[in-house]
């Protein structure tokens, strides 16, 4: 209970006070000092579990934070569509994102804690989140090059349909009065659609990190130090995401091992003699290795020289003209 008192202490110190009626946009330095300083909480508290409670959970604590880390790479992609559609002022990017983080964490808390509640009962949800994992890392490389599209969800349309909304931000004012009448500005919409997606990446996230530890306890706290972060993140990768080209690859590759991993985890509890319950250092050595494979391959790709420009093209860009749209008279 402390933990979880002291993780929504800092998000709210992060929101309330350091960074409260602050309309400076979020630079690039400040980004990688704040990214810093919450990797920095994370890595503490995982040599804190390795103290106290030995190698093995801190072992699963740590890949459970990474796996998290990573994905939640894969959802800056979303979020950045998000945050496009409802032009949102990029003085207020960071107090939206970090809303919609402290909604997810609370309804992540409520999935993590009947997850853990049907894992110690049914043997069974192994397989089912197993699987689930197996089907998710096939999409992703089903849809590989798709452009991303943001569904609404019924939370998002409730509240669009139900609120009265205003048309203009009011600064960080999410009601505000316009000819007398309470009204819910568009800053408020955005919280609930970042808040509300981020949940839906958890049906991904979830099972697949009880697939690296069965404790409710690191399940929690793995993913609120990757969510307290994801907003820092976001400013500082915002360019580098999309040279990540093999990200999603990796991505299903991790998905598909974890999901393999629960359902030869549910064949040992049911004492099939040649199912192994597959070590927590493999599975680490499995998610670092393809991280570093997809970091290095995607930087690899992104340094290849592009098609020549011809001569033509070389001097309508120096004058600012597309030549395949020359209105110029001839």
């Amino acid at each position: 209970m402390a933990t979880i008192v002291a993780i929504f202490a800092i998000i709210l110190i992060d929101l309330l006070v350091i960074h409260r009626n602050d309309t400076r946009e979020f630079t690039t330095r400040r980004a990688a000092f704040w990214s810093t300083f919450y990797i920095g909480l994370a890595v503490l508290f995982g040599v804190g579990v390795w103290i106290f409670a030995g190698a093995q959970y801190a072992g699963e604590y740590f890949g459970g934070f990474v796996t998290e880390k990573s994905l939640s790479i894969d959802n800056l992609f979303v979020f950045m569509v998000i945050l496009a559609r409802f032009a949102v002022p990029k003085a207020l990017q960071h107090t939206v994102l970090m809303a919609g983080i402290i909604i997810a964490l609370v309804l992540r808390g409520i999935f993590i804690a009947v997850g853990a509640a049907a894992l110690s009962a049914f043997t069974w949800v192994f397989f089912v989140f197993g699987f689930f994992l197996i089907w998710t890392a096939v999409g992703l490389l089903r849809h590989l090059g798709e452009d991303e599209d943001v569904k609404e969800n019924f939370l998002l349309r409730w509240a669009k349909r139900v609120l009265p909304t205003t048309s203009e931000y009011h600064g960080q004012s999410l009601v505000t009065r316009i000819d007398g009448k309470r009204v819910v500005t568009p800053l408020l919409i955005v919280m609930i659609a970042i808040g509300s997606t981020d949940v839906m990446f958890a049906i991904d996230s979830i099972p697949a990190i009880f697939g690296l530890t069965q404790e409710p306890y690191l399940v929690f706290t793995a993913n609120a130090f990757a969510l307290m972060g994801l907003v820092q993140l976001y400013f500082l990768l915002g360019g580098l995401a999309e040279r990540l080209v093999y990200l999603t690859h990796g991505l299903a590759f991790i998905l598909g091992f974890i999901g393999v991993k629960l359902i030869l985890h549910a064949l040992h509890e049911y004492h099939v003699s040649w199912a192994p319950d597959v070590p927590i250092w493999l599975s680490l050595a499995v998610i670092g290795g393809t991280l570093v494979a997809v970091a290095v391959a995607s930087l690899a790709s992104s340094k290849r020289p592009g098609p020549k420009k011809t001569v033509e093209e070389q001097a309508a860009e120096q004058a600012g003209t597309d030549p395949a749209v020359d209105t110029r008279k001839q």
